[in-house]
């Protein structure tokens, strides 16, 4: 029987020194709070099966090895920090509202740089790169992945993934220990709560470090950017992009609730005992507070940065919501760009990849508890919640 792992700081730190080649160097001492609160949720109170503990240890120790050989790159090559990064275009809103369908859009566009899945789980360079310019690491993510929608086809319906899709901000924010990492920690004591209290200008700044290194290695003319959770850092967002885009979605908290508990209760698979009727409440709390953070936050700022997408309209005239955003933001919208778009739609419709059924119940929630937490934003925003 394999020796059971533990998640303590100095074994994962160790284990990931040894994993890339022995630099000791993780740049800086920031993430060190974070990742400890992060083990401890790990070890006392996510009680994850055998499995789960394997999956969820090698991630960690995947990011600090990350930070290592990040750290390594950007020491070697001191003009990637010189890089800018200029006019993002950044998506948030609260999850299932339609950000990945608009983001996947938007990223047709060729003059759009979104971030692959492929190179956030590895946004190092390599020593020496093939001579073909083909990336194993790419080829080596996409066949984990064809074989994870072979294994289990109900996660695809839900959030389709390949080495290729444009991928969310979490997969990069997550190496500094800061962030909503896969989803499932954010309910989670201690990290939940500790998450939340925190200030994440560090995290950001470590975040366009990233990005900059990214585009060095592979330039891009318009970052195309997304998360939900961006809501908790609209602040540090603008203060460290000043001329960012930023397009908010918007969609039928009851609707918009059920999905993500449904996608979550997925991502809880390694844990044991695990009851989906106790995942509702806490979710519906955490991303209550994270709209209440991105509320206010937005409303400190330049309303002109912000473009409102409603679900019900994208979903009635896809295009035609992108070509609201592009003359929003004055951006260049040609007849190339117009085509792009227009085929990226007509190629994807909603539910290619299958129906995701849910609902409210499976969760311990009831439509007349989400309607009372969201009911301003459902004011706000004249949304329907039924």
């Amino acid at each position: 029987m394999p020796e059971r792992l533990e998640f303590t700081e100095e074994s994962v730190l160790g284990t990931a020194r040894e994993a890339a080649g022995g630099p000791s160097d993780f740049g800086g001492e920031g993430f060190r709070e974070g990742l400890r609160v992060l083990l401890e949720t790990y070890e006392r109170t996510a009680n994850f099966s055998e499995a789960g503990r394997r999956r969820n240890h090698r991630r960690v120790v995947q990011l600090l090895a990350n930070r290592l050989r990040i750290q390594q790159a950007l020491e070697r090559h001191p003009e990637i920090l010189a890089r800018e990064v200029r006019r993002p275009l950044v998506m948030t809103g609260l999850p299932r509202s339609g950000t990945s369908a608009l983001f996947n859009l938007l990223a047709a566009d060729p003059a759009a740089r979104p971030l692959r899945l492929w190179e956030a789980l590895f946004p190092w360079p390599l020593d020496e790169p093939p001579p073909d310019g083909r990336d194993p690491r790419r080829d080596a993510v996409e066949a984990h992945y064809a074989r994870g929608r072979e294994r289990n086809p109900e996660f695809t319906k839900i959030h389709y993934l390949s080495a290729d899709t444009p991928e969310e901000c979490v997969l990069l924010l997550s190496h500094d220990f800061c962030d909503a990492q896969m989803g499932i920690e954010v309910v989670m004591e201690p990290y939940g709560s500790w998450f939340q209290k925190q200030d994440l200008r560090r995290t950001y700044a470590y975040y366009r470090q990233l990005l900059k290194l990214l585009d060095w290695q592979r330039p891009g003319e318009r970052w195309t950017l997304k998360t939900p959770a961006h809501l908790w850092a609209i602040d540090p967002l603008i203060e460290l992009f000043p001329d960012v885009c930023l397009v908010w979605t918007h969609r039928n908290p009851l609707e918009s609730t059920a999905s993500i508990c449904s996608m979550t209760a997925a991502l809880m698979a390694a844990r044991e005992g695990f009851d989906p009727r106790e995942l509702g409440p806490p979710l519906l709390e955490y991303y209550a507070a994270s709209l209440e953070r991105g509320l206010a936050a937005r409303a400190r700022r330049d309303s002109a940065r912000f473009f409102d997408a409603d679900y019900r309209r994208f979903l009635a005239d896809p295009v035609g919501v992108a070509e609201s955003i592009y003359a929003h933001f004055g951006l260049p919208l040609g007849p190339g760009v117009i085509a792009a778009l227009r085929r990226h739609a007509r190629e994807n419709p909603q539910g290619r990849h299958g129906a995701h059924e849910y609902s409210l119940a499976d969760y311990g929630l009831t439509p007349g508890r989400v309607r009372e937490r969201f009911a301003d934003y459902i004011r706000r925003y004249d949304l329907p919640a039924d």
